[in-house]
């Protein structure tokens, strides 16, 4: 890691969806500028739906690991920003991440609860994965790098 990239560790509940698609976005557009990690309290599987999405529009994320917040934490991770990604819902679950990081929540919603045709779902999906792109954007405007 070169000693002046800006550590970023994206958190969820599930560390499955939205954390992944952020820590992606941020790997793709903030590339070397940044050292960027995601993680979740109960960490689980990928979630396929968001997996395909990302394949879409060219971001391979099928061969990531889930991985879990406290381990990073046991291992002594320090972070610049931690950005949690859950929603209302999930907020109280979703876990905070000690030390001097400056902390921001982007509120989205959870892709495992889409319901509807599979069609519905993907679109859904998508929205979610653009939303989060865009975020990511701003999110590098606003430290300037």
């Amino acid at each position: 890691m070169a000693e002046n990239q800006i550590k970023v560790l994206f958190v969820c509940v599930h560390n499955a969806a939205r954390s992944q698609m952020a820590e992606a976005f941020l790997n793709q557009i903030g590339g070397k500028n940044f050292m960027v990690e995601s993680a979740g309290l109960e960490p689980t599987s990928l979630n396929k739906n968001v997996v395909e999405v990302m394949n879409e529009i060219g971001i391979d994320i099928s061969n990531n690991v889930t991985k879990g917040v406290f381990n990073l934490f046991k291992q002594g991770k320090e972070y610049d920003y931690v950005i949690t990604v859950c929603d209302k819902p999930s907020a109280e679950k979703c876990p905070l991440f000690p030390g001097k990081a400056i902390r921001f929540h982007w509120d989205f919603v959870d892709p495992s609860n889409f319901t509807g045709s599979q069609s519905e779902v993907f679109d859904k999906t998508r929205n979610l994965r653009d939303q989060i792109k865009i975020r990511v954007k701003e999110f590098i405007n606003v430290i300037g790098s």
